[in-house]
């Protein structure tokens, strides 16, 4: 197989793309480095498709490596032949190889090999060739008994050879592919109750049935969350005559019309139905429910990291005095207060909540906070007596009059975070609640910076996650995590070694040497001092530094995403645009391309300009374009572009809310059947994938991103169950 023609197809770019990018991959570049800054070689390929890319390649290399061995194997039996080879080698996919494998497969016992030990092997085929003859197949068997080989009787013989029959037909690749197919497209997922009298959550599935094709990965796993916890019994079904009959066209000649069918016409037959129903459908069964979990976790995981993407790429809230809230009851509410850097400044405990339900306490203490420091917005923790302590926090604003804002956050895996070991190395002085409220505050300051301290899986998005393979969703949100912290980059004077961890070419073990270094030897003020950290050689150098920004150093290209490798071209850039370096420290050159254009006289297209320039300067024109976005403006922030944060300054209570009602909501979750949307209760609602749009939808993700600001209508409201069905049909979003 030609693995570069095969991915050029199958991802639809040119064969010079793939093998560039595979030199670059087989070099240890990494992705975000490739995919930044070696557009040339790329062709432009976004680092998630060259994520995709790689994956597919480290398969196909395994394919091939695969079928080297299973030739190896079957040639060592002396059984390869010329055809065989072929066949191995022309498959496309792992599982047609072992499938073309199975026979020559070391088994252990079966019926089949101990009736070959017995010497039946040559009545199996020559009953397997008499199907359309006369006579009693009996007569035989009768010359292969032989006590001495435990055959007795011309029956045991017979039956023993059927045995390798049924094993043959089993071990058919070319059967098996055609009964397998045929089970994908009819076959039929069938639920049924363990006890019928026990109340679960899984009663849906207590007499249940869909389609294998049809069935939609959400209810794949919670089938098979179901199965795990003994709740449910779980079987494929498909209607036997129609694999009998798929079977029989492939190996048996049918009696001539009007003929009367042989004796050993029917005993294929009965082989058959012994082969489908003892050897083939065990393993077709699990084949197929394995094939819906695997698809069911690929889809789980790529929702669960694009929510992920969605959330770590919220934008921060910069330059604002925080006071942070994380709600409780008994131990009451933990409060820090936060300056504009995510500093903290002063820390206690309220109890607004019951038991005590201090709330004129409760303000006062706010008071006294908001009138010596001055803060801007309270942020509120979404978890445990978080809509009292809204309400408080409300009635608070509301009575004193202050230019105050606040807003709900996300506390999913705050309480991870501040009980974790690097939570004590930050804050040894500080007790996990204080450390917990500290990091709802910084949420909402950076959200990336604060997120990549917490395993990507605490988090809290996606759909049953602790249902699916944890090492592809480790290694998926690993991803995320990576592409998010190098997308937008990182101050390399501020950045905690968590957030450093997933730059480019930097380890945990450089990341906090790094921090090391910088508090040894004071700020960095240029890009070249990486290379006096222990253990960042030339080569982690390369991959990091364009993502590491320096403010204020001696080189003014340190604060942007510019490459070093790159700086030549940029500063000859500037000088034949006439620009000062300073324009970089100031904010950016917005008027470039016109100097550009200056530069050509409107002689030519602006395209025609850049791939001038391009030569003149002796880099590539996707370099070129990014060295001018950045001369535009400077370490831009792709956060900007996402849906700003929803602040309040009231709040309702679940009793306030009536049919049709109108309103504003944050997406908090996406899932294959619908988002979850808060709009200021203490639940989430629920707008299922079919209120999600007025056209059709074929996968909420479509429509709705974590984070996202939405108008919803209240279409239901389950007052005893405190659930919220939304619409979004009909209704204008901003």
């Amino acid at each position: 197989m030609d693995i570069t023609k095969k991915l050029a197809a199958e991802f639809s770019i040119r064969e010079k793309q793939v093998a560039d990018t595979v030199a670059l991959i087989d070099e240890g570049n990494t992705i975000p480095f490739i995919a930044r800054y070696r557009k040339e070689a790329t062709g432009g390929l976004s680092d998630e498709l060259l994520r995709d890319l790689n994956e597919r390649l480290e398969y196909l290399r395994s394919l091939e490596e695969r079928k080297e061995e299973v030739i190896r194997l079957i040639d060592e039996q002396g059984k390869l032949t010329e055809e065989l080879k072929a066949e191995i080698e022309k498959a496309e996919v792992l599982q047609r190889v072992e499938d073309l494998y199975k026979p020559y497969k070391q088994k252990r016992a079966t019926r089949a090999s101990r009736a070959k030990e017995r010497g039946l092997e040559p009545l199996a085929m020559k009953i397997y060739a008499q199907m359309d003859q006369e006579g009693d197949p009996l007569e035989f068997a009768e010359a292969y008994v032989d006590p001495e080989k435990e055959v007795n009787t011309p029956e045991e013989a017979l039956q023993g050879a059927l045995d390798i029959i049924a094993e043959m037909i089993a071990d058919d690749p070319e059967i098996v592919a055609a009964v397998r197919e045929k089970t994908q497209a009819h076959g039929v997922i069938v639920t049924e109750a363990v006890d019928k009298e026990e109340k679960t959550v899984y009663e849906n599935y207590y007499d249940f049935s869909e389609g294998i094709a049809k069935i939609p990965n959400h209810r794949v796993l919670a089938i098979n969350r179901g199965e795990k916890e003994k709740k449910l019994k779980v079987k494929v079904a498909i209607e036997p005559d129609t694999v009998y009959g798929l079977i029989e066209k492939r190996i048996v000649r049918r009696p001539a019309k009007g003929g009367k069918p042989s004796i050993y016409y029917d005993l294929l037959l009965a082989t058959i139905e012994d082969a489908y129903k003892r050897l083939m459908a065990p393993s077709i069964e699990r084949e197929m429910r394995n094939l819906l979990t695997e698809r069911a976790e690929t889809e789980a995981v790529k929702i669960f990291a694009k929510n992920t993407e969605n959330l770590l790429m919220a934008p921060p809230v910069r330059g604002k005095k925080v006071i942070a809230i994380d709600p409780g009851y008994r131990t009451g509410c933990k409060v820090a207060v936060l300056d504009e850097t995510g500093k903290l400044k002063a820390y206690t405990t309220i109890y607004p909540t019951e038991p005590r339900k201090d709330i004129a306490g409760a303000q006062a203490t706010l008071k006294k906070i908001v009138d010596k420091y001055h803060t801007d917005i309270i942020v509120v923790g979404n978890g445990t007596a978080s809509r009292e302590t809204e309400e408080v926090v409300a009635d608070f604003i509301r009575k004193n009059g202050y230019d105050i804002q606040y807003t709900i956050v996300n506390e999913a895996g705050a309480s991870v975070y501040s009980a974790s070991k690097l939570a004590t190395e930050e804050y040894p002085d500080l007790d996990v609640t204080t450390r917990g409220a500290m990091s709802l505050g910084r949420r909402l300051q950076d959200p990336l910076a604060e997120l990549v301290k917490i395993d990507p899986k605490s988090i809290g998005v996606g759909q049953y996650q602790h249902d699916i393979n944890q090492k592809q969703l480790s290694q998926a949100l690993t991803d995320v995590v990576e592409n998010c912290v190098n997308r937008v980059g990182v101050d390399l004077n501020t950045a905690s070694y968590s957030l450093l961890s997933y730059i480019a070419g930097i380890n945990s073990a450089i990341a906090k040497n790094i921090v090391s270094y910088r508090e040894e030897n004071g700020a960095f003020t240029n890009r070249k001092q990486l290379m006096k950290v222990p253990k960042l050689g030339e080569k982690a150098f390369n991959q990091c530094a364009g993502f590491l920004r320096i403010s204020g150093g001696t080189e003014p290209l340190d604060a942007t995403s510019v490459h070093p490798e790159s700086y030549g071209a940029a500063k000859l850039l500037m000088e034949k645009l006439g620009m000062d370096e300073k324009a970089i420290t100031q904010g950016g050159a917005s008027d470039i391309e016109s100097r550009i254009k200056l530069l050509n006289m409107g002689k030519t297209s602006y395209k025609a300009s850049l791939k001038t320039l391009a030569e003149e300067i002796g880099v590539g024109e996707f370099t070129l374009s990014d060295i001018i976005e950045e001369l535009k403006k400077p370490a831009r922030d792709p956060r900007e572009d996402a849906p700003p944060v929803v602040f309040r300054n009231d709040v309702k209570k679940f009793e306030d809310l009536k049919l049709d009602m109108e309103m504003t909501g944050t997406v908090r979750n996406v899932v294959d059947f619908g988002a979850f949307v808060d709009i200021g209760v203490k639940n989430d609602g629920l707008v299922h994938i079919s209120q999600l749009s007025d056209k059709y939808v074929k996968h909420p993700m479509d429509v709705v991103s974590v984070g996202d600001t939405v108008r919803v209508k209240i279409i239901s409201i389950d007052y005893d169950r405190g659930k919220v069905g939304l619409t979004m049909k009909g209704i204008k979003q901003k």
